[in-house]
């Protein structure tokens, strides 16, 4: 049975913290072990215009596409047709990486866990046509590796390309129309979709920029549709996370996915380890498998908490939208489901002693530079984003406080909310900086 959930009051919270936190429009559904979805909304889906969110509006949800990407090969995998140790290029004979040897050595599980060891941030637009993803993956040829595959783990969003390439050779179709037939009509999902044509038969958000103004690039390039191009309602979300808490509702064996797979580097903000797809976590003892997606002024996230069966989105399209998600998930699982969220990360009442010379320096991978240096006996940040991510976000400067030898915390100037940056030096010599679930390493 469903707990009772005062809609009304849910809808008013909904308004209240996102006024508090600036965000324009949010769409916020909740699902429980018998199914029953209860759906709140506030805002507007662009300022400009003033047109209201409603529970039918379709947001980005970002790299949530990814949990679908990986319900999609999973499906093969389940028919026999592939498995998660292939090496990559034994199933897709054109996929290449600077590094021969990584070339023969990534796997199918390696994409889904993040493990590659591919600098993949590439954000390439190969063309509106249906061989973008073939040509994008062309491109990934002159990609370099941050680690041997398997020896660590950083977020990739070219290595959920190339898998979704694997979904098209596999399957004849093109990844979209492969998602359509694999997921969106299985599960009867009527407000969700992949392209920008689609999305305009419906009321869809635009996101904001920083200063709260519409942005004035809708989406990211076509090419980018398997790790982030997902357009839905947040019922819709909800639907297919529901889908991995039912076994034989997509897959067989959902559970598999949040099984797992390997330990995050920097596990203080976010995921503790990854499995296929789901980033896991523990709150007051149970496990949750989530996922978050970021893309032009829009911010999602998707909470899976099979203990409960309970099933949370939240779409926003703009605003302080982190400190607005840590306000609502600590008040909501705590009243629906009974779980505490962790509260948001602070420093210690007394720093560590490190010396920060240790960690100055250059650390660099695609799309972004990371400059660490020593000011007046503190460490402090400087994240530039390079490359095609030049002039997409700001970049940032922040003092960091040790938390121990190797982990310290730090905030933006106008943040509210500690991040963590973990420092490591590989049995080779080689150094790396874990930060926003990427490794870095250092350049000089």
């Amino acid at each position: 049975m469903s707990p009772h959930v005062d809609i009304g009051r849910w809808n008013r919270r909904l308004a209240a913290l996102a006024s508090e936190f600036e965000v324009p429009g949010a769409s916020l559904a909740i699902s429980y072990q018998d199914g029953a979805t209860f759906s709140c909304t506030t805002g507007v889906l662009n300022r400009s215009t003033g047109a209201p969110v409603t529970a039918d509006s379709l947001f980005q949800i970002g790299s949530i596409t990814k949990v679908w990407t990986t319900t999609q090969l999973m499906l093969l995998v389940e028919q026999g047709r592939l498995a998660l140790d292939t090496p990559v290029v034994s199933v897709l004979p054109e996929f290449r990486v600077w590094d021969a040897q990584a070339t023969r050595a990534v796997t199918v599980r390696h994409l889904l866990t993040h493990s590659s060891g591919i600098d993949g941030d590439l954000f390439t637009d190969t063309g509106r046509g249906d061989d973008c993803l073939q040509k994008y993956v062309g491109a990934c040829a002159g990609l370099g590796q941050l680690f041997a595959p398997g020896d660590g783990q950083s977020y990739c969003n070219a290595g959920f390309v190339i898998a979704g390439r694997i979904v098209e050779h596999m399957t004849g179709l093109s990844w979209d129309e492969a998602l359509r037939k694999q997921i969106i009509e299985p599960l009867g999902l009527t407000h969700t979709c992949t392209l920008p044509e689609e999305a305009l038969r419906f009321a869809t958000a635009l996101g904001h920029g920083d200063d709260g103004a519409p942005v004035g690039v809708w989406g990211l390039p076509r090419a980018i549709g398997p790790a982030g191009l997902v357009c839905a309602r947040a019922s819709d979300v909800v639907a297919f996370g529901r889908a991995h808490l039912t076994p034989g509702a997509l897959l067989a064996d959902p559970q598999a996915l949040r099984t797992a797979q390997v330990d995050v580097p920097n596990p203080h903000v976010d995921a503790q380890q990854w499995g296929l797809g789901w980033g896991l976590t523990t709150w007051d003892g149970q496990q949750v498998a989530f996922h978050g997606g970021d893309t032009i002024g829009q911010h999602a996230m998707l909470w899976v908490l099979p203990s409960t069966g309970t099933v949370v989105a939240l779409l926003t399209n703009g605003g302080r939208t982190f400190n607005f998600q840590h306000a609502l998930a600590g008040e909501l699982f705590k009243e629906l489901a009974h779980v505490t969220a962790p509260s948001p990360l602070a420093p210690p009442g007394r720093p560590a002693s490190v010396d920060p010379a240790r960690f100055a320096g250059v650390y660099e991978r695609a799309g972004s530079r990371i400059t660490a240096t020593v000011v007046e006996d503190a460490l402090r940040l400087r994240t530039e984003p390079t490359g095609a991510l030049e002039g997409l976000a700001p970049s940032r400067e922040f003092t960091l406080t040790a938390v121990d030898d190797h982990t310290f915390l730090g905030r933006h100037d106008d943040a509210s909310l500690w991040d963590s940056v973990v420092f490591e030096t590989k049995p080779d010599g080689t150094s790396y900086l874990h930060y926003s679930g990427r490794a870095t390493p250092r350049v000089r």
